[in-house]
């Protein structure tokens, strides 16, 4: 499968321009990342545009993924200088960890404030991450209610609003969406397996035979526990025919209807009931 997804350069220069512009507004970044797929998750040029700004990394998804491997990517980033948090964007599970990370990082600054007489203010955020990754379920968890905006500060243009959090913090609210380069297929792939690139422009079927063919190679065990299957099948082919027959995935004619076959591993993938299973571990440092 070749996934032909660019970014015309104008765009992305456009977009780097505005991030950078914004960035001045706020003291912490948080960086969302999928916790499966922590480097094809995150677009390349993200250290360029943060600079030396604060940063917090939200492993998102982690309830999805090897919690042995997250550990990992945890004291990966360590090593890089960086804090990451592994978060559950549906239950909340590490967000308070994240936030009371941000509030640390901007402690000098807020007895700086206070030092030179200055009134103390909240935190001002900002939240960098593809599509699909979360970002929306975590700003919504955060302000307590959908995006509770505050209103326009001094200083700010209409098209930039705050939406005040939890934690005595406020979130640049901006409409930046950062893609990744998909200069890599590996790394597309990666992203449509998880669901950050929609279904609608995919080639199902494929797609899920590609899965199947990775989880075959490293993940093997859960599939042969989740589909309760006897014995291992020879290849991808073999392992979807045996699923369709498992879940009764039949039409006419006795043959094994892929799409649906596809939809259900897709599916059962996402939501972890394959298992918690990484697609990736950090690189040796």
């Amino acid at each position: 499968m070749d996934l032909k997804i660019n970014w015309y350069p104008g765009h992305m220069k456009k977009t780097k321009e505005l991030l950078k512009d914004q960035l001045k507004l706020v003291d912490v970044v948080y960086e969302l990342l999928d916790a499966r797929i922590p480097i094809s998750s995150r677009n390349p040029s993200i250290n360029e545009i943060i600079g030396n700004k604060p940063r917090v990394i939200i492993l998102n998804k982690f309830d999805l993924a090897d919690q042995e491997v997250t550990n990992r990517w945890v004291k990966y980033f360590k090593a890089q200088g960086i804090e990451a948090i592994p978060v559950n964007c549906l239950n909340s599970k590490g967000l308070k960890e994240a936030i009371e990370e941000g509030q640390k990082m901007f402690q000098e600054k807020k007895d700086l404030m206070i030092k030179k007489g200055r009134k103390e203010r909240p935190i001002r955020i900002m939240m960098v991450g593809i599509p699909n990754v979360g970002k929306s379920s975590i700003i919504n968890q955060l302000a307590g209610r959908k995006s509770a905006r505050t209103g326009d500060k001094p200083g700010v243009t209409k098209a930039k609003q705050w939406i005040r959090l939890k934690g005595n913090m406020e979130l640049l609210d901006t409409p930046g969406i950062l893609w990744p380069k998909f200069e890599d297929q590996n790394v597309a792939l990666k992203l449509a397996f998880t669901g950050a690139i929609k279904d609608e422009i995919m080639d199902v079927e494929d797609l899920a035979f590609r899965l199947v063919e990775k989880l075959m190679l490293e993940n093997m065990t859960n599939l042969m526990n989740r589909y309760k299957l006897d014995s291992e099948p020879a290849g991808a082919l073999e392992m979807m025919d045996a699923i369709g027959i498992k879940r009764g995935a039949i039409l006419p004619g006795r043959e094994i209807d892929y799409l649906r076959v596809s939809n259900i591993i897709l599916d059962e993938f996402r939501a972890g009931i394959i298992g918690r299973i990484s697609m990736e571990v950090p690189p040796k440092q």
